[in-house]
């Protein structure tokens, strides 16, 4: 199954913020955009402003348990690829698996869609021998998230995120609220816990708006869009901007919903 999602379709968020939007038009917020392979050219990082935030309702962390059966274990296969892990494109595009989904045919990786819009092909690792999949959907501006279709069974995907302490199993999504605690494993900086501070906050890019995200107080570094955030063994988005001292992050049950996913 293909997903075509328009990035130009319309976003069902209202983005009037007014004098609050203005206020914070000058933030300047670093988009998290995909490394290079090793001896590639580091692509620049385009510099978006934050136009807006406001904290939504306290909704407390909602654990999604319609989780299907169909995880495959990592076994003794060609590779594995968890939520944290990174995959490899042509001309040294890498990109951040953030989650691990599935639509009970086939199994994808969710990850920033700002990064998946530059290849077709993706494979588990730098030297590109071993293929993972194929782009199944992109959308930014608007949202920030896309699909890899997974495609080569030697390839195991758990539905686990990789962190320093060992692979963390991840039992479903939720939404985040203010004041809570939220975790990431980066590539660059490693694990952080911090607390979410904000909800549906609107950045604007110089491709376009981004809306509905959520931020903490964590500092993540360049290379880092995609990461994963999550509580305990609960999924909550995607990292996909920073500013000083703060995160931004996709929220993740949007995209299941978006493509009809549950997670491994």
């Amino acid at each position: 199954m293909e997903f075509r999602r328009s990035a130009s379709a319309p976003v069902p968020r209202a983005a009037s913020y007014g004098r609050a939007a203005a206020a914070c038009a000058a933030l300047a917020v670093l988009l998290l955009v995909s490394a290079p392979a090793a001896g590639a050219a580091e692509p620049s990082s385009p510099a978006p402003a934050r136009t807006g935030s406001a904290a939504g309702p306290d909704a407390s962390a909602r654990a999604d348990s319609d989780r299907p059966g169909s995880q495959r274990p990592a076994d003794a296969r060609q590779s594995v690829i968890r939520g944290g892990d990174p995959v490899y494109a042509p001309g040294g595009l890498v990109c951040t698996i953030g989650f691990n989904a599935t639509d009970g045919s086939d199994d994808y990786g969710i990850a920033a869609g700002h990064c998946l819009g530059g290849a077709a092909t993706w494979y588990a690792d730098a030297a590109l021998t071993i293929p993972a999949g194929t782009t199944a959907g992109s959308s930014f501006p608007g949202n920030d998230y896309g699909l890899i279709r997974y495609t080569n069974p030697d390839v195991a995907t758990p539905g686990e995120i990789d962190t320093a302490g060992g692979p963390v199993d991840i039992t479903g999504s939720g939404s985040p609220a203010v004041g809570s605690t939220v975790c990431q494993s980066g590539q660059v900086t490693g694990m952080h816990c911090g607390i979410v501070t904000a909800l549906n906050i609107t950045i604007s890019y110089p491709e376009g708006v981004v809306y509905g995200l959520f931020s903490s107080n964590i500092q993540t570094e360049p290379r880092e869009g995609g990461t994963p955030a999550f509580s305990g063994n609960t999924g909550l988005g995607l990292v996909v901007g920073s500013s000083a001292g703060a995160t931004y992050y996709q929220p993740l049950t949007e995209v299941l919903s978006a493509y009809g996913l549950s997670l491994l």
